[in-house]
This record gives C-alpha cells, sequence and structure tokens, in this order.
C-alpha cells in the first residue's frame, strides 16, 4: 500500500457541514501529493493526486500565479486541517460542493500570499476495494472490538456480584440503601436493551454521532488494520510521515529565490513586458490582464 494510502487509511472521519451539503470527509496531505475520500452515507468519492498533477491543475486554476507544488501542498493542508477538525468552514476559505454525474466536486475559494488561489477537489465514486478499505472492514473490526468489550464488561459485572455476595455473607450491610442494586443478569440486560436502547443507539442521522463518538475506536482498528497487513507483506514500511512535518510555511516556501531551471514563485509576467522573478523578500507581483472581446460502544 503506497503512503498516501497508508496516510489516509489511519485518518479519522469528520463531520462537514457544507451550504449545499453535510458530507464525512478524510484527507491525508504530504509533499508527495494528497488523498482525499468524501461521503454523503450513500456514495463514496475518491481523490488521489501526485505533485505532477497538482502542478498542473494548479496552473490550469490560477494562471497568474507560478508556485512550487509543495507550496501548493502545504496551503491545501492548512485549509483542510480546521476544516476537518471543527467541522466548519475556515475564515480565510470558503468550501462548497457540487455533483456532477457521478462525481463530486469539492471547491475552494482562497488567498496564497496576497492573491487569489482557487482549488477543485475532483472526487470520483469510489472502487468497492476503498470502500471495504476504510469502511466495511474498519466497521467490522469495530463491530467485533465492541463486542469484545460488552463480554468483559459483563464478565467484570459478575465478579463485582460474587465480591459483593461475599460481603453480604460476612455479615456487611450497605449505610445507603439507595446504592442497593440487583445481581447482573446479562441476558436480561441484553434483551431490554434491544427493546429500549436500540432505537436510539443505532440512530445513524448525517453521520455526525459516528464521527464524535467513535473515531479513537476508528484509528485504533484502522492502525491494526495496517500492521497486519504489513506483517502479512512480510516487511512493515515506515510509519507514513505527517504532513505536519512540512519543511516551512507557506510564505517559507512562495518565498524561494527564483534560479533558473529551478521551481519559482512569482505571478506570470505581461506578455508584453520583460520576465521578472521573485526575490526573497519580495511578493508576487499581479500582471495586468488583457481586456477580452466580447463544489466504546464507549468511544
Amino acid at each position: 500500500m503506497e503512503e498516501l494510502e497508508q496516510g489516509l487509511l489511519v485518518q479519522p472521519w469528520a463531520w462537514l457541514q457544507l451550504p449545499e451539503n453535510s458530507l464525512l470527509a478524510k484527507a491525508y496531505v504530504t509533499k508527495q501529493g494528497y488523498a482525499l475520500l468524501l461521503s454523503d452515507l450513500q456514495q463514496v468519492w475518491h481523490e488521489r493526486m501526485d505533485t505532477g498533477e497538482v502542478s498542473q491543475r494548479a496552473k490550469e486554476l490560477n494562471k497568474r500565479l507560478t508556485a512550487p507544488s509543495a507550496a501548493f501542498l502545504s496551503h491545501l493542508d492548512n485549509l483542510l486541517r480546521p476544516l476537518l477538525k471543527d467541522g466548519i468552514q475556515p475564515d480565510e476559505a470558503a468550501f462548497s460542493c457540487e455533483r456532477v454525474a457521478e462525481a463530486l466536486i469539492l471547491r475552494v475559494r482562497s488567498e496564497l500570499s496576497g492573491l487569489p488561489f482557487y482549488w477543485h477537489f475532483h472526487c470520483s465514486l469510489a472502487s468497492p476495494s476503498v470502500v471495504s478499505q476504510h469502511l466495511i472492514r474498519p466497521l467490522m473490526g469495530m463491530s467485533l472490538a465492541l463486542q469484545c468489550q460488552v463480554r468483559e464488561l459483563a464478565t467484570l459485572l459478575r465478579m463485582k456480584d460474587l465480591e459483593i455476595q461475599d460481603y453480604q455473607e460476612s455479615g456487611a450491610t450497605l449505610s445507603r440503601g439507595r446504592l442497593k442494586t440487583e445481581p447482573f443478569e446479562e441476558n436480561c440486560f441484553l434483551d431490554k436493551f434491544l427493546v429500549e436502547k436500540l432505537p436510539e443507539a443505532c440512530d445513524v442521522g448525517d453521520g455526525k454521532s459516528f464521527v464524535i463518538s467513535l473515531q479513537s475506536l476508528y484509528v485504533a482498528v484502522t492502525k491494526q488494520e495496517l500492521q497486519v497487513g504489513q506483517k502479512h507483506q512480510g516487511a512493515g514500511g515506515p510509519e507514513a510521515s505527517s504532513s505536519a512535518s512540512h519543511g516551512g510555511t507557506d510564505s517559507q516556501l512562495l518565498s524561494q529565490s527564483a534560479q533558473p531551471g529551478s521551481s519559482e514563485v512569482s505571478s506570470s509576467a505581461p506578455e508584453t513586458g520583460p520576465t521578472g522573478t521573485a526575490g526573497l523578500t519580495q511578493r508576487p507581483q499581479i500582471s495586468k490582464a488583457k481586456r477580452k472581446k466580447p463544489r466504546g460502544l464507549f468511544s
């Protein structure tokens, strides 16, 4: 499994409230590219891009802005992190989504070094293997883990009942009658739960409760799944590095001095004027546009 897919697998789901819809989302961004997964609980969409594809799309959407792919990826990471952490749009960016045929486009409008910055995440329908990897298998693993947890708790309650019984047989009494409990009967408890609690407990809704309550377990299960897969392959690769370790901020990436043949950061120069490069402290210059004719159980 590639680094991007490994990193994406162990990311928690986030709940996004966009103007058009609410979505579940997870993303992973590194200097090598990004991977994004979106779902409205009816369908799942996926996009993965490497540095070359990022540079090409950035050129198409931001014709007057030139920067290394690392600068665009770092900026996208900084925009996505607060969105996925809090579920609300940050002040410095605007997000919107649009369904186009079977694809989902997540549009971003922001600024990069004082210039308008636009990005479109073009997510296509996820393959069955991606859905299985990020939803079906983890959810099955979580169900098994929660069931095991229930059994452990039931065993602990039975041991507590035996302890209380021993105290009572030794002549101990409760000082406060309201603390008295009946011996735990697991079958009765489960039957009562199915009748009284199940309808509320399994109300999926828009997925927000799943995100709030169960992401620590989801991450633990996916990490375990990843470790098992690596052992089966006979070679466990190094843990995917976090995009938080990017070497520098947007402004540092954008202030790299331009050298012939190297990646440079500047706005594209007017066609009729001399070509300029950005200095260490210079900001990109905006070219004059020509006039044109007439998107666990207890956490």
